[in-house]
């Protein structure tokens, strides 16, 4: 049994969550969601109580949808009430980010600036060195820091890149280090 996917979940007020066929759908103040539902897990919505259900709760596959279905109407209803957010920093002589209209303008230490567009539902902040990245989507949030992680990966022997704020980057000591340690 699973233990996440037995529990019963409470719609908050202002949230709806809608069946239509293969398709979950929840309604908040900070936007809509949809998920697809696989073949073998049922939502039930009773009066704001909802819970999954699979075919066969014996099966390790079915287990496996039970919880993680569980755990994606959690998700979304989190976003449709209060939002995702991840910040990333951005180290290094000369780097900086702002913002031109809607999209991110990053000079990390290239001839041309780097322009990233948000992904649909997301917004930036960005604050001296730091980018803040907003949406009610938990996984496109992810991907979208992602993206912008990848424009200029933290190094490791100066720590120079953009990172996430809470990552820790091992540093490496640099040939003088070496040559120093080998006298």
């Amino acid at each position: 049994m699973s233990r996440i996917g037995k529990k019963i979940r409470k719609l908050p007020a202002g949230v709806t969550l809608e069946i239509k066929g293969d398709e979950l759908i929840v309604k908040g103040p900070k936007g809509t969601l949809v998920q697809k539902v696989h073949p073998r897990v049922t939502v039930v919505n009773n009066n704001g109580e909802v819970t999954v259900q699979v075919v066969n709760g014996e099966n390790k596959r079915d287990r496996a949808l039970w919880g993680t279905f569980s755990s994606l109407i959690e998700n979304m209803i989190d976003g449709v009430t209060k939002g995702f957010k991840k910040q990333l920093e951005i180290n290094g002589v000369g780097f900086k980010a702002n913002l031109k209209g809607t999209n991110l303008n990053l000079e990390v230490g290239f001839t041309n600036s780097v322009e990233i567009k948000p992904l649909t539902g997301i917004s930036f902040k960005v604050e001296k060195n730091i980018i803040t990245v907003e949406g009610a989507d938990k996984q496109v949030v992810g991907e979208m820091a992602a993206i912008i992680r990848r424009v200029r990966k933290p190094e490791p022997y100066k720590g120079k890149g953009i990172k996430y704020v809470d990552e820790v980057i091992q540093r490496k000591a640099g040939k003088t280090a070496a040559k120093a340690a080998a006298v």
